[in-house]
């Protein structure tokens, strides 16, 4: 009992100092509410401010750094991936010029090959676009023409005729036509070949034939069917490293200039072209984007559109790969026929001399003699109005009209 009566007086012991702990943590607070200005809750909140800010202070600190840690990270693996897909691959690019050297057997050839008063040149020139020169260079012919299918083509002609020995209007047009069916025939090689060297098999015949006509075409005397493998190389290497479609890339970058060996003959870009192209020959989705977007004329949505923008560039930028000069020559000399070809009547144009002069081949049952005249004019006028050019271009329209009939 006595020890119960001292564990109560204990118990109120506790309580009475609780209670005077109490009144002096309240007092203390009142006390420092009226120094301060602040009650209890402006204080906590106050406390709160100042511990977000330096959190919020600290943390965009430590954001700084890992953006800048790891935009450095990206440059390096960027830097990386290309310098290791540059090495891996290796290409040798020879620029053709304009002209092809023809050897003659003997210069008793040059005169044959001009025929009695100038015929058979100008048969070849008509017949083939490019222009024949004949001058001192010992046992040689040149052919000058912008365009290297035209060029080839009378090429091998000139070879041919020489071979055979008889050379005449007819047989030159004879010559020239199974000429220009070899040529044919190369092209379509060249795109399967084109299709090997860059493991892209089971492409459509039409996209084959048109990939070949590249191995005749030059940007900046860089030839463009060496350019469209080499980028598909390029595109296949630096999707392997980054972990994207292989595939797509690969046909993205052969693929994505298929637009400039139709694009002097229908109006459009050569990237929509190409893209046209392709998707009219079931070419999948994906493939079809890399190649509209290769310009950025459409936004790249995927990572292997923008890895064929990258290896284009690539194959584009080494040193030694372009000639800028060679190709601005040739885009006037295109223009030039542009202008002649947009004139009703016109069969067919060549620009020759290196620009000097253009030739247009009008069809005779709707131009008459007096048509041929003023159309002279009216495309010399228009050339003038439109085009930049050094010196004085020569129009010469030529209209001919032929009756053929057989002895029987």
């Amino acid at each position: 009992e006595q020890r119960q009566r001292n564990l109560q007086e204990k118990e109120a012991t506790l309580e009475e100092r609780e209670q005077e702990l109490a009144q002096l943590s309240e007092e203390r607070r009142a006390e420092l509410e009226k120094l301060s200005n602040l009650t209890a809750a402006e204080a906590r909140q106050t406390l709160l401010d100042q511990v977000e800010l330096e959190i919020r202070d600290e943390s965009n600190r430590l954001v700084r750094e890992i953006e800048q840690e790891v935009k450095e990270e990206a440059d390096t693996r960027a830097r990386k991936v290309i310098a290791t897909t540059m090495q891996r691959l290796t290409s040798d690019v020879v620029s053709d010029a304009t002209v092809s050297i023809v050897p003659l057997p003997s210069e008793d050839m040059k005169g044959r090959i001009i025929g009695r008063e100038g015929r058979n040149i100008r048969a070849i020139e008509h017949a083939t676009g490019v222009d024949v020169i004949i001058d001192d260079t010992p046992d040689a012919v040149t052919l000058s023409g912008f365009d290297p299918i035209r060029r080839e083509i009378a090429r091998i002609a000139m070879t041919k005729l020489l071979a055979d020995g008889r050379i005449h209007p007819a047989r030159i047009e004879e010559i020239v036509e199974k000429a220009r069916k070899e040529v044919d025939h190369t092209i379509k090689e060249a795109g399967e070949d084109a299709m090997v060297e860059a493991s892209c098999p089971g492409l459509h015949p039409e996209i084959v034939r048109t990939l070949g006509r590249l191995k005749f075409r030059y940007s900046y005397g860089q030839n463009q069917l060496n350019h469209a493998i080499e980028t598909a190389n390029l595109a296949a290497m630096i999707a392997h490293e980054l972990g994207a479609d292989v595939e797509v890339a690969r046909r993205g970058g052969l693929l994505h200039d298929l637009g400039k060996a139709i694009s002097h003959e229908v109006e459009g870009t050569h990237a929509q072209l190409g893209a046209e192209l392709a998707r009219r020959h079931k070419v999948p989705d994906a493939v079809v984007h890399c190649i509209e977007a290769h310009h950025e004329e459409v936004e790249p949505s995927t990572v292997e559109a923008t890895i064929t923008i990258i290896a284009d560039a690539i194959s584009g930028s080494r040193p030694g790969a372009r000639r800028e000069s060679m190709e601005h020559y040739l885009k006037r000399l295109e223009k030039l026929e542009e202008v002649a070809n947009a004139f009703p009547g016109v069969d067919k144009s060549f620009a020759i001399q290196a620009g000097r002069e253009i030739r247009i081949i009008v069809k005779p049952e709707e131009v008459d003699d007096l048509g041929a005249q003023r159309m002279a004019k009216e495309i010399s006028k228009s050339i003038q109005e439109s085009l930049d050019y050094p010196g004085q271009v020569k129009v010469t329209v030529i209209r001919e009209r032929r009756s053929i009939e057989y002895a029987k």
